[in-house]
């Protein structure tokens, strides 16, 4: 399976803002909704993690707008994890719009793994095993 997942996206009205364009807090909720699928993909649902007693939480989020996105759109957000530290996972995403390959946003999320605690733990080998970082990816479609 690629380290690179693709989580694709049809523009809502409910995304789109008083500018006609898709608000900047949209893009937030949607690079959760990447990691979680990409997540999900590899079986580590939410069963997954309530079984393990571990829980993934978002310390910072960092976005680059470059171009807007507008309703009906067609977008793909391609994520990956650049890189994996004990307890921290640095995933990044890009944005694109599928009907002429343009970057829309970059963006970078750092997560933070918590055992049941709460507590900042060690991430899980079995994690590790399908999550290869790979600090080099350019994003392209």
């Amino acid at each position: 399976m690629s380290i690179i997942y693709e989580h694709k996206i049809i523009v809502p009205q409910s995304a789109i803002d008083t500018n006609m364009h898709v608000n900047n807090v949209v893009y937030v909720q949607w690079m959760q909704d990447a990691a979680t699928a990409h997540s999900d993909s590899l079986g580590f649902t939410s069963a997954f993690y309530e079984k393990i007693g571990g829980t993934w939480v978002a310390r910072s989020h960092y976005i680059e707008y470059l171009r807007a996105a507008f309703l009906g759109e067609e977008l793909v957000v391609q994520t990956w994890i650049s890189s994996i530290k004990r307890s921290i996972s640095n995933r990044e995403y890009a944005f694109f719009r599928i009907s002429d390959r343009v970057l829309l946003a970059r963006a970078k999320t750092v997560w933070i793994y918590l055992n049941a605690s709460g507590k900042p733990s060690k991430i899980p080998n079995e994690l590790l095993t399908k999550y290869i970082a790979d600090e080099n990816y350019e994003p392209k479609l």
